[in-house]
């Protein structure tokens, strides 16, 4: 088999990093595996036909009921190291939004729970979620 007859599949995610001006992190405690019971940025796959962008928005609304609009969100970078999610190759495109103090979070979808959290107090994180994070406190 030569090179040009190797194919990957890559799946295409879409995570947001909502931060409060108090310094605080919406995560969502993953109620499924991989990475049963840890904590993740809200975010999910983009479903066919759909922007990532938009997808963002679309999963941060359904996994915590945070509502933002797609101009308020601020690219992070792609994240697509080989091995960050043992399922297989995905890859995530990643989005900043700062939102107020005091906006409420609850646990929808596929979250068993939603919280704030502070940014020098993180839980244990999944998948690369932790250098999403730091990236985008570099910015």
């Amino acid at each position: 088999m030569s090179d040009s007859e190797i194919f990957e599949d890559i799946r295409l995610t879409a995570d947001v990093d909502a931060i409060r001006p108090d310094g605080r992190v919406l995560l969502i405690e993953r109620g499924w595996p991989p990475f049963q019971g840890d904590w993740a940025l809200p975010g999910g796959h983009v479903d066919p036909g759909e922007d990532d962008l938009v997808a963002a928005v679309r999963e941060l609304r359904e996994e915590t009921g945070v509502h933002v609009a797609p101009g308020d969100l601020r690219q992070i970078g792609a994240f697509a190291a080989p091995g960050r999610d043992p399922r297989g190759r995905y890859v995530t495109i990643a989005y900043a939004v700062s939102v107020p103090v005091g906006t409420a979070a609850h646990a929808k979808d596929d979250a068993a729970d939603a919280r704030w959290w502070p940014l020098d107090d993180l839980p244990q994180l999944a998948f690369d979620h932790a250098d999403i994070i730091a990236k985008a406190a570099d910015r």
